[in-house]
Parts: C-alpha cells; structure tokens; sequence
C-alpha cells in the first residue's frame, strides 16, 4: 500500500528555485468624506459658504475642469488616446505600447471607456409640508467616463492608474510586485530570467527573495502620490489643503508562490495527478486548513473544488467566502500557486494599505498550507526520469551512451533477458548474455559477437541497469535494472503490442469491436 504523501514533499526535490512575491495589486483610491452626502456637503460649502443646496449643478464645472485638463496633458505629452471597445482586452493593447518602450519613466498612452461607478445624482423631492420642491443627493451605479493612464515607472515597472470623470472622482490604481522586484534586481546587478511577470531564474535566489520581501505600504504609497502630483488631479490645491486628499485601500491582492521546475516537461503530469487526488480541496475541512479560519455552516460562499482550463492549461481553484486560491502549471516552466484575497474582511484585516504586512501573511501561509493539505500517492516527476534514465541517451562520467529506446526490438528483448538473470545467484557473463538474447530476436547465438555483447553489456551498466561484480567478469541486475525491464516489458507488451494485433485482427475482438464503433461514430459526426 502506498502511503500519500503531501505535494510539498514530492515537490522539495524537484525545484531548482522559489520565489514568493506580492503579485497582482489593485487598489481604491477614494476621499473618506466623500462617502456620504454631508461630506458632499461640506466639500461645498468649503468652497463656498453660499452654496446652502448642494446639487449635480456644482459639480458639473469641476467635472469639465478636470476633463479637460486630461486632454491637456494628452496633447502637451504626444499621447494617444485610446477608446476601448467593449470586451477588448486591455492588457494586450497595453502590451503592444510597452513592446516599443525605450524603458523611460513616463505614461505610454490614456485610454477611455465607459464604466460603472458609484457617483452622486440629483433627485427632485417635494416638501410634504409646504409642497415646494428641492434637490436631493443620491448615490447609485451609472456608466459614467474614465480615463486609463498606462505608464511606466523607475521603480514599480508598467501600472495604470484609472480616474473616474464624475464626482466624487474616485481612482483605481494597478501595480505588479514582480515588476517591481525585476527593476530592484536590474538596479542591484542581479541578474535574472523573467518568467511572464515572474522570475524563471536567477544569479543569486536569496538575494532576489530579500528583495522580494522589500516591497511594503510605505513604498506603493509613496509612488501612488508620485503619480498623482504628475497626473491631472480632479481635485484642486485648496481642496487637498482643506483635507480632501485620496486615501488608499486594496481592492484585490494577489501572493504567489512560483516554484521551478527541474524538469518542466513531467510538470504537467505532476500538477495533473495533483488535480486527480485533491478534488476535495474545496470541501469545509480543508478549506478551513488551508486559509487557517474556522469553518461553520453560517460561513458564506460555496465549497466547492473547480478545474478550470484555459485552453489546455487546467487550473485548480479553491474558495474561502470572496477571496479564492488558484494553482496551475505556468507556461510549462514553474508551479504557480496564488492566494487571492478580493475582501481584506474575510479575515479580519482592515482595507487600509497599512494593512499589507497583515494581509501578505495570509496569503504566503495560505499558499504553503495548501502544498501541504494537498496528498499525492505517487511521484509523477519520479517515474519519468527513471523513464528517460533508461530510454534516452545519457553521459555518465564523461562517458557518451546511447539510450534504450522503448521502442527498440533489441531493447525489449535485453530487459526479458534481465528479468531471467536476476534469478541467477552468480550473475551472468557476455556468453550467457549472447545466448539468451539471440533467440530473443530470432537469431542463431553464433551469429552475435563478443563485441556486440560488450556494447550492449556497456549501455545496461551505464543505465544502471546492471552493475559488474568486483574482480569477476560477470554482471547482476540492480533493483532499478528489475524494476524497469518488468515495468517497461510489461507496458511494452500489454499497452502496445497486444492492444495493436487486436485492433489489426479480422477477428471480432472486444477491442476490435471497441475501434469499429468509434470509428463509426467518428464518421457519422463527420458528415452530420
């Protein structure tokens, strides 16, 4: 019986480097007082004391200033303006400004689009009293303008910031993590390979994870203040020295945990036995494991485990109320796991941005917990290498070798020969090898030389397949030589040879008659 062991475990000698980094940030930017209708009011008054109703008339102006001021700095800066369309991706346009970017610190372009946004109306009320009418503010969602500024700094590489064009202007601002860790490491001489927005590896891993571990409040604060002295600001100077200046809190944060791969390729196929035996990762008990929070009947949202693709990539994502983790296999290179957190309340932790340290904590522990609720009975990684161990060519002590290939008649025919000898107490020779091996491949045992016998015996030694036993001309089969010659015999044998002379044979075999209907079905779709 297999014991399971934990994806964590299998995973610790299979990773070249792991980076754990703040990912994805999305933040709000909004002024406190404005939350609610007597701030409004006071924001007015503050203006003017005379403005005793407080309507959508008196921001109208504000609005218009502020807009054109953006077209301002559009035409004074070169830029172009973008409209977005509906469903255009706008990462993508983005990426095509940054292909041509000379690495300067500026804005690249602003694009515009029509958005839902919480804004203040006017609403005509009567006096029940009296019956004269007056204005009334309310808040409610309506497609109102904004505006896109997508640049790049020094320090935090390409962002955008997105401002609102109706009071009370609120702004969402997006920032990477990596990005900016890629720039710290430029600037410190570190020298890396980028994977997407990740790292895939680099000269010094500590070095690069300090780094990493570097990125706070205080420096996303202080380069969002940056931006909106540069940037055109709906808000004026005498407003923002009477106290309405933007406050910053997280919309969404991303943690991620990349983890290399040595070998990429049998990647996939362990993070896909990882999705086959962890399908109830999203089931109450787990759940409340992997994001360390108790777990009741009144706790909201669903537990569910989904697997989810895009296009052939799957993806394994777990829910805690608003906030989700996600692992997938990253561009074939790296195992990615990623603790999103879109409510800060989920657990416990405040909006504000001097909640970070907090909230980073969660998510980092999250992604670990994860690995390690996540049980794997088998190691995928460890079955392909000894795979490719015996089947392809190898260098072993400076010594070039030819591989076995599976496919190979003579290949099959050495590791029956080697199932037989591992029940000879003294081992066997070059002569008893020749002799076993000939009728193997149908061939008279005087027709293979000695040198033929030694090439072979080479190949099997070097493989590890066998090992020569000390002061003798004579070899044993290793454990490793057994394991393989059964296994891929047998594979050999029972999942190629024998399921193609029944598919081959006019004899209506079950799995004959299995292909028949396949093929018909195939042919029916195909002209329906």
């Amino acid at each position: 019986m297999t014991i399971p062991r934990s994806a964590g475990e299998v995973l610790k000698d299979h990773v070249t480097m792991e980076i754990e980094c703040i990912d994805r940030m999305y933040l709000n930017l909004y002024q406190p007082r404005l939350q609610h209708e007597l701030g409004v009011v006071g924001f007015f008054r503050n203006r003017d004391e005379n403005n005793r109703f407080v309507s959508s008339v008196l921001m109208d102006p504000i609005t218009k200033a502020f807009v054109s001021n953006i077209h301002r700095f559009i035409k004074e800066n070169d830029l172009e303006l973008v409209h977005f369309r509906p469903g255009e991706r706008k990462d993508d346009i983005a990426a095509g400004f940054l292909a041509k970017h000379d690495g300067s610190e500026k804005v690249l372009f602003v694009g515009q689009a029509q958005e839902k946004a919480w804004v203040y109306r006017t609403e005509k009320r009567i006096n029940p009293g009296t019956g004269a009418t007056y204005p009334w503010l309310v808040r409610r969602s309506s497609m109102v303008n904004h505006f896109y500024f997508y640049g790049f700094d020094s320090d935090f590489g390409p962002f955008f910031i997105k401002f609102c064009t109706y009071f009370p202007y609120g702004a969402k601002v997006c920032i990477n993590g990596h990005h900016w860790a890629q720039q710290q490491a430029k600037t410190a001489g570190i020298g890396f390979e980028a994977l997407d927005n990740g790292f895939l590896s680099t000269d010094d891993p500590p070095a690069l994870q300090k780094i990493c571990n570097r990125l706070d409040d205080a420096k996303i604060e202080a380069f969002t203040r940056k931006w909106l002295r540069l940037l055109p600001h709906p808000f004026t100077e005498a407003d923002r020295k009477a106290g309405f200046n933007y406050d910053i809190s997280m919309l969404q944060t991303e943690f991620s945990l990349t983890q290399v791969l040595d070998r990429p390729l049998s990647g996939r196929v362990f993070f896909e036995e990882v999705i086959r035996e962890n399908l109830d990762s999203g089931r109450p008990d787990k759940v409340a494991l992997i994001f360390d929070r108790r777990v009741t009947k009144r706790t909201p949202g669903r537990f569910r485990t989904r697997v989810m693709h895009d296009g052939v990539i799957p993806s394994l994502h777990v829910d805690y109320k608003k906030s989700k983790i996600k692992q997938y296999h990253k561009l074939g290179r790296a195992l990615r796991t990623e603790t999103t957190v879109n409510d800060n309340r989920d657990f416990g932790i405040g909006k504000r941005l001097q909640n970070l340290s907090a909230l980073r904590e969660v998510g980092i522990s999250a992604n670990r917990r994860l690995l390690a609720t996540q049980r794997i009975s088998r190691n995928p990684i460890q079955g392909e290498d000894v795979f490719d161990e015996v089947c392809r060519p190898a260098t072993v002590d400076d010594q070039r070798v030819a591989g076995l290939r599976f496919d190979a008649t003579r290949t099959q025919a050495l590791l029956s020969a080697l199932v037989v000898f591992n029940l000879l107490p003294n081992g066997f020779s070059n002569k008893d090898l020749r002799h076993k091996l000939a009728p193997l491949l149908g061939l008279d045992p005087d027709s293979l030389t000695c040198g033929q016998m030694t090439y072979d015996l080479r190949r099997l030694r070097l493989h590890g397949l066998i090992e020569r036993i000390p002061k003798t001309h004579r070899y044993r089969v290793t454990d490793k030589g057994l394991q393989s010659a059964i296994t891929i015999g047998q594979a050999w044998r029972r999942l190629v040879r024998e399921p193609l002379a029944d598919i081959t044979d006019d004899q209506p075999t079950p799995i004959r008659r299995a292909y028949d209907r396949l093929h018909k079905e195939l042919a029916a779709h195909a002209t329906t």
